[in-house]
C-alpha cells in the first residue's frame, strides 16, 4: 500500500520505526567500536589518566547531548528551519571565521577547532547541516531563475568559494568536498543544468589538483597513498594506510573478535576516530562490515523515499533538506571507508554515527532529529495536521 494516497491512513505510525532503529543501531555499533578501538590507547597514556573506559565516557557524554539536541531539533517545526536557513549559515560562515584566528585551536597542522572549556567544538561539523539548510532555501527562492547560470547559479557560486576558501585555510579538504557535494547535488536536483554540473565536474578534479600541488604536505600524502608499502613511505604518510589494510586483511569474513584487533593496540593511529572500519573490519571482517554498510545504504535511501512523500505533500523544503543530508551521508561514509582501504588520501573525516568525536555525533544526530521531523509532518499531514506556513 502506498503511504500518501487519496485517501487519508489513521493507521499508519506516527514515527518512522525503520530510520530511527537504523540510527541507533549505527550509534550502538559505534559506541562498543569506539570502546574497543580506543580502550589500549586510552590505559596506556597519561593524558586519559590510564582509564581503558576514558572514550567510552566521553563518547557517551556527547550521545546524551545529541539526544538531548535533537529531541529539541525534532520538536521545531521544518518551516522554523527554512525561515531561519540563510541566518543559521551565516553563523556556521562567522564560526569558519573565528577557528581562523588566534581562538581557534591549532593541532597536528591545522587549526579545525574553537575550545569550549570541557571539550573542543568543530565548526564545519555544524558547517554541513547549514548548508543543506541554506542550498535547499536557495533552490526554492530561485526556483525560477535555477536554470540560469547567472542570476541562478553564480550566486551561490560565489558564497561556496568565500565558505570554501575558508575551510580551506584550516587547512580541511575533506570537508571541503563533502560541503561542496551537498550544496551541488542539491542545487542539481533542485533544477540546475546538466551542462553546468558537466563542467562543475571537470573543474572540480582541477581546482583540488591546484590545491595539492600548492601545499607540499598534501602532495607528499598523494605520493605516499600512491605508494604506501614503498620504504620511503611505509613508516611516514603512508603508514596509517598500510595499518589500515592489514587490519582489513586480518579480520577475513568473520574476523578476529570483538577485542581482539592488533592495528588497535597503537599501530594504527586515529583508530577510534577517523579509521573505525578498519577495526570493524578486522574484528567483525567482511561480514561485520557488510551489515554497517546495509545500514547506511538503507539509511541513505529511506531518506530519499522521505523526500519523495515530502513532493508528493507539496512539502518541497523538506524533501530538498532530506537529499540533502542523504547526499551528505552518502558522501561522507564513500570517502572515510575509502580512506581506511586505501582507496583514497588519508582525509580526516570521520564515519557518520560510528566514529568518536563531540562535533560529529552532535551534528549527525540532529541532522537525523531533522529528517525524522520531515517525516513526521508528512505523516501527520495524513491526518489533517498542517505544518506549512
Amino acid at each position: 500500500m502506498k503511504l500518501f494516497s487519496s485517501q487519508k491512513n489513521y493507521n499508519l505510525p506516527i514515527y518512522d520505526y525503520n530510520l530511527i532503529w537504523a540510527a541507533l543501531l549505527l550509534i550502538g555499533i559505534g559506541l562498543v567500536m569506539v570502546y574497543s578501538a580506543s580502550i589500549d590507547t586510552a590505559a596506556s597514556k597519561q593524558e586519559f589518566q590510564y582509564q581503558h573506559y576514558y572514550f567510552l565516557l566521553r563518547q557517551s557524554a556527547y550521545l546524551l547531548i545529541a539526544f538531548t539536541c535533537g529531541y529539541i531539533s525534532f520538536l521545531i517545526p521544518v518551516y522554523f528551519w527554512q525561515k531561519w536557513a540563510p541566518y543559521l549559515f551565516l553563523i556556521g560562515v562567522i564560526l569558519l571565521i573565528i577557528v581562523l584566528t588566534p581562538i581557534g585551536l591549532e593541532s597536528k597542522g591545522g587549526r579545525r577547532w574553537i575550545p569550549l572549556g570541557i571539550a573542543n567544538f568543530q565548526p564545519t561539523e555544524i558547517v554541513k547541516l547549514f548548508t543543506v539548510m541554506y542550498a535547499s532555501d536557495y533552490v526554492l527562492r530561485k526556483s525560477k531563475q535555477m536554470r540560469t547560470f547567472v542570476k541562478g547559479f553564480l550566486p551561490m557560486l560565489g558564497v561556496m568559494i568565500f565558505t570554501g576558501t575558508l575551510v580551506n585555510l584550516e587547512p580541511d579538504l575533506g570537508a571541503l568536498i563533502v560541503i561542496t557535494s551537498i550544496a551541488m547535488g542539491i542545487l542539481f536536483l533542485g533544477g540546475l543544468t546538466l551542462k553546468v554540473i558537466i563542467s562543475l565536474a571537470i573543474l572540480a578534479p582541477i581546482g583540488v589538483w591546484i590545491a595539492i600541488l600548492l601545499s607540499p604536505w598534501r602532495l607528499k600524502r598523494l605520493e605516499a597513498w600512491m605508494a604506501p608499502w614503498s620504504p620511503e613511505h611505509i613508516l611516514d604518510k603512508g603508514y596509517q594506510i598500510t595499518q589500515a589494510q592489514m587490519a582489513f586483511g586480518k579480520g577475513e569474513f568473520f574476523g578476529t573478535g570483538i577485542g581482539n584487533s592488533f592495528a588497535k593496540m597503537q599501530f594504527l593511529p586515529e583508530a577510534h576516530t577517523d579509521f573505525i572500519m578498519a577495526i570493524i573490519g578486522e574484528e567483525f571482517g567482511l561480514f561485520g562490515v557488510s551489515i554497517v554498510l546495509g545500514l547506511f545504504f538503507f539509511l541513505v535511501v529511506r531518506m530519499f523515499g522521505i523526500a519523495k512523500e515530502s513532493i508528493q505533500n507539496n512539502k518541497h523544503f523538506g524533501a530538498l533538506m532530506a537529499q540533502g543530508v542523504a547526499i551528505w551521508f552518502a558522501i561522507q561514509c564513500i570517502i572515510n571507508i575509502a580512506v581506511s582501504l586505501g582507496l583514497l588520501p588519508t582525509k580526516g573525516l570521520t564515519l557518520p554515527l560510528l566514529s568518536f568525536g563531540g562535533s560529529s555525533i552532535l551534528v549527525s544526530v540532529i541532522a537525523i532529529a531533522i529528517v525524522l521531523r520531515i517525516d513526521y509532518e508528512n505523516r501527520t499531514n495524513l491526518r489533517g495536521q498542517h505544518y506549512n506556513r
